[in-house]
């Protein structure tokens, strides 16, 4: 049995970026098993995929010591290969067949496209989410089959990519009298809820699915959605590789980079140079348009 080390993000939306290569590798050799080295946000979103026998959790450490207890946990195992998209230099360090390394550092173009370059026939990649059956299946209890959903997600990193709270509230309200019911994304932590907060309590009847944890099951409660709007977020990322229609929203933040990637992933950007439009630019009659075309895209 081939085992291949995949060494990739700490943030989640370079993370679900990065699956795009991990599911070609699965594809490619289908026995293996993968070791994923990620940070601590993206674990349970890989420990979901059946093909990962472990995560290993790399927890940013002064003077690079992450990479040395990265090392000290890997040594002890030959590799059959080694897959390192932090362009961290550990691979060179660690007994295996094969080495293919991904320069860090920032580059012009879309990320998952940066990613063909681990393969010779630079092949077209499209990341993936996995669930486990018994999330699956909490994810039914959650959203019943009664109710037609429309998830919204109102946070990100930081405030400058953050569509305004009154804006998301109107395009709920929307979504309401095209028979959907608001389901409210966010992650984990006191500040992600205080900013989802104002739309939550705006929005009558609006199912509250912030916080988890396990990114599994974030996964299987956005599939059971009809239409996924939100920031330029690493839950955009998960809902377009979940194969959910997807509208992404950029302001300040490159499209041409961090468009979502899927079968049913479209984006809307404020009015502006790219990178420099404050996403307050974007209104909310463009997003309502957008969400309608998608939703009604049978494609």
């Amino acid at each position: 049995m081939k085992r291949i080390l995949f060494i990739t993000a700490n943030r989640l939306g370079d993370a679900v970026i990065s699956s795009g290569a991990l599911a070609e590798l699965i594809r490619r050799y289908p026995e293996a098993r993968f070791t994923i080295a990620c940070g601590p946000v993206a674990a349970s979103y890989f420990e979901a995929c059946p093909q990962v026998e472990r995560v290993i959790v790399v927890s940013k450490r002064r003077y690079d010591l992450h990479w040395v207890s990265l090392w000290w946990a890997c040594v002890g195992r030959w590799w059959d290969m080694v897959v390192d998209l932090r362009g961290s230099g550990v691979s060179l360090f660690l007994p295996t067949l094969r080495r293919r390394i991904l320069r860090g550092g920032r580059r012009p173009g879309a990320r998952i496209g940066h990613l063909a370059a681990l393969f010779r026939d630079r092949p077209s990649l499209l990341p993936q989410a996995w669930s486990r059956p018994e999330q699956t299946g909490l994810a039914g209890q959650a959203l019943p089959d009664s109710g037609r959903y429309c998830a919204l997600a109102p946070t990100a990193n930081w405030d400058g990519k953050i569509w305004p709270a009154e804006k998301f509230i109107a395009l709920g309200r929307a979504m309401q009298a095209h028979g959907l019911v608001p389901a409210i994304f966010y992650g984990p932590g006191e500040e992600e809820r205080a900013r989802a907060m104002p739309v939550l309590v705006a929005l009558e009847g609006a199912v509250d699915l912030g916080g988890q944890a396990e990114l599994g099951l974030v996964t299987a409660l956005l599939r059971r959605c009809a239409l996924f709007v939100g920031n330029d977020s690493g839950l955009m990322h998960l809902a377009a590789a979940a194969a959910v229609p997807t509208l992404g929203l950029f302001g300040p933040s490159r499209a041409s980079e961090y468009a979502p990637t899927g079968p049913k992933a479209r984006f809307v950007a404020a009015p502006g140079p790219e990178g420099e439009a404050p996403i307050a630019g974007l209104s909310t009659e463009r997003v309502v348009q957008e969400a309608c075309a998608l939703l009604a895209d049978k494609g």
